[in-house]
């Protein structure tokens, strides 16, 4: 696979700019796969300034990543995904407050 190319960035490929590929992936690689919803929004937090953040993105929509943070967004089975939802179920609280909908309970379907 060739390397892609945006602006100053050079992404899967020698560096020819001078600029360095010094990346935040680079730092903490496992944190843009990470299980906790803190450690993902900290990875897309990380993403924002990255000049070769757009090419990170669609190089990872081309290839269809299965999961990670790329280019700033969280990839779910190959989609986009606006965040990580903690492991188990949701705090009765959370749907309460209205955070959530509740169950619809109908008391006059069998089985209830």
């Amino acid at each position: 696979m060739a390397p892609m190319q945006w602006r100053a960035a050079t992404v899967g490929g020698i560096d020819t700019t001078g600029f360095g590929l010094d990346f935040p992936c680079g730092q903490d690689p496992e944190l843009f796969f990470a299980e906790s919803p803190q450690d993902v929004e900290q990875a897309k937090a990380m993403c924002r300034g990255c000049r070769a953040r757009l090419a990170c993105l669609a190089g990872a929509l081309d290839r269809r990543e299965p999961w990670g943070v790329w280019g700033g967004e969280l990839l779910m089975s190959g989609a986009i995904m606006p965040r990580k939802r903690p492991r188990g179920r949701p705090r009765k609280e959370v749907v309460m407050a209205g955070l959530l909908p509740p169950l619809v309970y109908y008391p006059h379907w069998p089985g209830w």
